[in-house]
């Protein structure tokens, strides 16, 4: 069984975003060339997703004293578990999210802050931080309007920061599949789509036939 989590990290709905369009056709894709999948999804924008506030904050404090938590603060630290839990129980992880303003929508962030927990998928040691969630593969699906390469690069601070956090976790294994330039020409822009949803499709049908072994 594999399980695969997607990450749905717009708030527009598929018809509207490219970069969700392109998260589903590989999932898609990938549930259909592998019959031993179960694909669960997780959007970061209509699902609860809280943000590391004060509540949380006092929350983790009183259970670290053994204090009881408000009703507030309780719901919170609780859904923060779950996200953590379901992120470790993902074989594979399918991130589907577009570039805004040179980084991702704040709730990637959100969901990114939910899931580093010292002792559940990252730990710290004498040699420094290491990663509790290897053997897990992930992709990163992700739309931009226009064309970022050479010194554009430095502005970015989306799939190469995504890719950097999930490697500290240990999630070494991850894929990149870009819609660039959607924007620059908008008569190009379903051709632009059609590309990109080839290699999406293309890089789910390569994963989805590895081993389940090599998700171990």
């Amino acid at each position: 069984m594999t399980n695969v989590l997607f990450v749905q990290g717009n708030p527009k709905s598929v018809e509207q975003s490219v970069s969700l369009q392109l998260g589903q056709h590989f999932v898609e894709t990938f549930q259909a060339a592998s019959a031993n999948t179960v694909v669960s999804t997780l959007d970061l924008y209509s699902d609860f997703i809280p943000l590391i506030d004060a509540d949380v904050v006092t929350g983790w404090g009183k259970l670290a004293a053994q204090q009881d938590l408000s009703p507030e603060e309780a719901q919170k630290v609780q859904r923060l578990g779950e996200l953590v839990d379901q992120f470790l129980a993902s074989d594979v992880l399918v991130f589907a999210a577009p570039l805004w303003n040179f980084g991702y929508p704040p709730m990637v962030k959100a969901y990114m802050d939910a899931v580093a927990v010292a002792g559940k998928t990252f730990q710290y040691s004498p040699q420094g931080p290491v990663g509790l969630t290897r053997g897990k593969r992930a992709v990163i699906l992700e739309s931009r309007g226009g064309f970022y390469s050479g010194d554009a690069q430095n502005f970015l601070h989306s799939a190469n920061y995504l890719k950097g956090f999930l490697g500290f976790l240990g999630v070494t294994e991850v894929e990149t599949v870009f819609a660039e330039g959607l924007n620059f020409d908008p008569s190009k822009a379903d051709e632009i789509l059609a590309a990109a949803k080839g290699r999406a499709a293309q890089l789910a049908q390569t994963m989805a036939k590895q081993p389940e072994a090599a998700l171990v």
